[in-house]
């Protein structure tokens, strides 16, 4: 079992919580529509290295600030990874990963500065924040397995074929709901259903404009809700082979609870700028944290099936 160092885990704790900040300020520039604040200049703001004092242009810089920051952090946590881990492949894919999709994200981001973007095109953005965040969490779930201060699974438990499909299945069709939630917010369509849990008053609304869009997005949470809650069933047939997988998976079914929540609360905040924004913040640290344990169990489930053949 490799042995990881307290100064390593600080390290990677740190590029997780930047990545973190990465991925929620770019929340932040879309819901205060900061995205144009700096012009279509890149990496200056409006021609110059101080941008000027508007709010606008304060979000969209600060944004690119923290993201050139964590990116070096993120370079850094690679080069250690691999001298110190070379031979482990487990943590050199995380790290890799991360670095991966922070810089895909940065070049996208430069991108819809220089060039107008399709929605579509800028909700990809938010998903890719989202699997450089997920690398970065796996990578500190890794560091404290194998420095003893997370109970993994034992090498002698495995668990049944079935577990990894299923999990996987979960994890494919979150990335569907995640990104029409981004969609949603590119395409300001957050009013399109007002009231909760019924939409503007009706059970089916008419599936037009952005109503059209949010309803179903509701329906897709309401869905994996359903598939969380018949993973959650599934994993406690494996019995005491799956106590580790099982803990991952009631946090998954909390998160995913909470995450409907605040999107009843987004729903009851609209129209109050300040409130709305804070719920939206709120909405997508949720989900960052849920997909992280998915991804997580994922990879647990697929190395302990394979221990089993």
């Amino acid at each position: 079992m490799t042995m990881v160092s307290r100064r390593y885990r600080v390290l990677v704790i740190a590029a997780s919580i930047g990545m973190l900040l990465v991925l929620l300020a770019g929340v932040l520039v879309t819901n205060t529509e900061s995205g144009e604040g700096c012009g279509t200049d890149w990496p200056l703001c409006n021609g110059k290295f101080i941008p000027a004092k508007t709010l606008e242009s304060a979000i969209e810089y600060s944004h690119r600030m923290i993201s050139g920051v964590v990116g070096l952090l993120i370079l850094l946590t690679y080069v250690i990874t691999y001298r110190k881990y070379k031979t482990d492949r487990e943590p050199n894919l995380y790290a890799g990963g991360a670095l991966l999709f922070t810089v895909v994200q940065a070049l996208m981001g430069a991108a819809a500065v220089k060039w107008p973007q399709s929605p579509p095109v800028l909700a990809l953005h938010f998903g890719i924040s989202l699997f450089a965040f997920a690398c970065t969490m796996l990578l500190v779930v890794w560091a404290y397995r194998n420095s003893g201060h997370i109970a993994g699974e034992q090498p002698r438990f495995t668990v049944p074929t079935s577990f990894h499909p299923r999990i996987m299945l979960t994890l494919v069709y979150s990335i569907v709901v995640i990104y029409l939630g981004a969609y949603i917010r590119h395409t300001d369509s957050g009013g399109g259903c007002l009231g909760w849990p019924l939409c503007n008053g009706e059970v089916i609304p008419a599936m037009d404009g952005a109503t059209g869009i949010v309803f179903v997005h509701r329906v897709a949470a309401a869905i994996m809700l359903l598939l969380v809650i018949g993973m959650n069933l599934h994993i406690r047939r494996g019995g005491r082979a799956a106590q580790g997988i099982a803990r991952s998976g009631l946090w998954a079914l909390v998160l995913v609870v909470t995450q409907i929540a605040s999107g009843a609360l987004l729903t009851a905040t609209f129209g109050n700028e300040n409130v709305y924004i804070f719920a939206n913040l709120l909405h997508n640290l949720i989900v960052s944290f849920f997909f992280g344990i998915l991804a997580d169990m994922t990879i647990r489930s697929r190395i302990l099936r394979e221990r089993r053949n």
